[in-house]
């Protein structure tokens, strides 16, 4: 019988759990401690630890603290391990937990974090997703069911001071080129909201003053939301501080690649298990600073995609030399506007584009001035034919089904 190492209780809050944190700092405590080659359960929140609730109401979305975000379960010291090390982190199951047995998706608000479209989807909205086993399916997204590929979106050990350092000084001077900016460039440290688990009194302080946000990816690995992360992967991370600090939350029932809505994919609360062993001084025997990992055997079979091209041209027709991130963006709009001719909404399209298992792709960066990007969108998630013939869309929804939204205040 597998041990689960840290429990979670979806009544309580995540800030009376002192299994759990929301901010990266060398000197948070283990929350418990395993041996090379030892598996083991944790249980997780979803990433806003319950703010978001299973209704058709999306002013939980627009009013959320994103300073609180994300809490993770952990840190687990590895015995052994030591800075220079390689932790290998084998993920062999994942799941929801069973007295919570849906997920969400949804868009902050422009003044609350927005996302990757936030400019046209500037409102809060969220879609609610069910599970049925492997399957998912939406009350606020009719005519679409998909398996899920169910990964953690944030998994990563503890920097070192220095490191940790590194982050808050590059991490500000991006903020510093443009402080007034919505969504802002980064999220500095912040007190006020910091979790630091078994941390207490002023040494809890100290570290809550420095403690850095949740919210990007970086060279420990962190919010990388890589939907391929799936039981069966195998993932090496770099360690910075004696035993590792391996933390893991944030889990997904599904995503597209990109988590293109931010409050993205299909966010669930779970749990996840996994073995762990180690490979001394990993980090320098294969030049690895940052991680890598072996995908997941288990994925969906969607085999037959509609596939949807962006350019780096924007919407007002001024080329742009070779930005992948507008190609991306293009395609995501090419293909909601091709859903709308459905019948869905584009806050629907958008929704889904977040949640399903789309994937993207760069196909292409060398071709001055255009980079080109692809979405794949899987057509036999569809409870319809979606493909283009010379009939034209046969219109699946009439506009009376649409997603939640909050306006601002």
């Amino acid at each position: 019988m597998t041990d689960t190492l840290i429990k979670v209780d979806l009544t309580q809050a995540a800030t009376e759990n002192e299994n759990v944190h929301n901010r990266w700092h060398p000197d948070i405590p283990m929350a418990c401690w395993v041996k090379p080659g030892d598996d083991f359960i944790l249980e997780t929140y979803d990433w806003t630890g319950g703010a978001i609730k299973n209704d058709d109401d999306a002013s939980d979305v627009r009013d959320v603290d994103l300073s609180t975000v994300h809490y993770l379960s952990g840190p687990v010291g590895v015995q052994g391990a030591e800075p220079g090390d390689l932790l290998v982190v084998d993920l062999l199951d994942i799941g929801a937990k069973a007295d919570s047995l849906w997920g969400f998706n949804g868009f902050f608000s422009k003044q609350n974090g927005g996302g990757f479209l936030t400019d046209y989807f500037p409102s809060a909205q969220k879609s609610i997703w069910d599970f049925e086993g492997l399957f998912t399916k939406s009350r606020h997204i009719p005519g679409v069911r998909f398996a899920g590929l169910i990964h953690p979106g944030l998994i990563g050990c503890l920097p070192d001071p220095k490191l940790l350092a590194n982050w808050n000084a590059r991490e500000q001077e991006l903020i510093d080129s443009n402080p007034t900016r919505v969504p802002p460039l980064a999220n500095p440290p912040f007190a006020a909201t910091a979790h630091l688990g078994k941390l207490t009194g002023a040494a809890r302080d100290a570290a809550a003053a420095t403690g850095a946000r949740t919210v990007p990816p970086r060279e420990h690995g962190g919010n990388c939301d890589i939907k391929d992360l799936s039981r069966g992967s195998k993932i090496f991370f770099p360690v910075y501080v004696a035993g590792a600090g391996l933390s893991v939350g944030d889990l997904h029932f599904s995503q597209g690649d990109g988590e293109i809505t931010f409050c993205g994919a299909i966010e669930m609360a779970g749990w996840v298990h996994m073995k762990v062993e180690l490979i001394k001084g990993g980090m320098a025997k294969y030049g690895i600073k940052n991680p890598i990992f072996k995908p997941s055997p288990i994925v969906p079979t969607y085999n037959n995609f509609l596939i949807f091209e962006g350019i780096s041209v924007d919407d007002a027709g001024k080329q742009h030399y070779l930005d992948v991130n507008l190609a991306y963006q293009q395609a995501c709009l090419n293909a909601i506007e091709y859903l709308k001719k459905f019948g869905y909404s584009g806050a629907q399209g958008y929704s889904l584009l977040g949640s399903a298992p789309v994937q993207g792709h760069i196909s292409g960066v060398v071709d001055i001035p255009n980079a080109c990007a692809t979405l794949w969108l899987p057509t036999d998630i569809f409870e319809f034919d979606i493909n283009p013939s010379a009939a034209g869309p046969t219109r699946y929804l009439d506009g009376s089904i649409d997603m939640p939204i909050a306006y601002d205040k």
